[in-house]
């Protein structure tokens, strides 16, 4: 499995934002440089506040990360798949770790340590350049995110939120809407952070406007942008 992921590595740094201008040569150092990790649903790749500056490649499988306040309740910032990358701030700034990273299904990830990286860059500057752009929509996700917790009642961003997983998974779609397995109240709660109760009566809103539908083991979700 591992000499699998080596080899198919230069092809897997081609698709990624930051590497995809890099060399053959650059590529191959690339992915010689990088420690193979497997890791099962539910482990925990660092915490937030770790020190630890590595970066991640998502060869296979899903990650989210999450924030976590006192009481231990989570708050889903985002989801990384196959050809996401992240741990990027600590690898440039050498500070602790903004957010925890939980295995949501079982992955395969590329590990490139810090020192690795700068060499790189020290080689080939654009990289710094393609990831500050990577950085910047990554910002950009995050002031939307501030906004809808800001504007949009609770109904408006579950929509919201169940639409951007369906565009993450590249769902099926099907006469205007997108098909996804059904997640749990506490699933959904984590992820636009809300309490269970409140997604309970957002998801009778969503389902009484036909914008939600149930369907055995799966959610249809209407594709529409607007919430009406």
């Amino acid at each position: 499995m591992i000499s699998q992921f080596l080899e198919e590595g230069k092809h897997i740094f081609r698709t990624i934002s930051i590497f995809k201008n890099l060399s053959d040569k650059h590529l191959s150092i690339l992915a010689e440089g990088c420690r193979i990790l497997n890791k099962k649903k539910g482990e925990v790749i660092f915490y937030q506040s770790d020190y630890s500056s590595d970066l991640y490649i998502v060869f296979d499988g899903c990650l989210k990360a999450s924030l976590f306040n006192e009481e231990g309740e989570e708050f889903v910032i985002t989801c990384f798949k196959k050809g996401d990358f992240f741990g990027e701030l600590s690898l440039l700034d050498g500070e602790t770790r903004s957010a925890t990273i939980i295995v949501d299904e079982d992955a395969v990830l590329g590990v490139l340590s810090r020192s690795r990286f700068l060499e790189l860059i020290n080689r080939e500057p654009g990289i710094a350049v393609d990831l500050l752009r990577a950085m910047a929509q990554r910002l950009r996700k995050t002031d939307a995110i501030i906004g809808s917790l800001a504007f949009l009642d609770v109904s408006e961003r579950l929509l919201k939120v169940l639409q951007e997983i369906a565009k993450l998974e590249g769902a099926e779609k099907r006469e205007g809407f997108y098909v996804i397995k059904r997640y749990t109240q506490k699933e959904l709660a984590s992820r636009i952070g809300a309490s269970r109760e409140a997604i309970s009566k957002a998801m009778k809103i969503l389902l009484f406007k036909k914008l939600v539908l149930e369907e055995g083991k799966n959610f249809l979700v209407s594709s529409k942008e607007k919430f009406f």
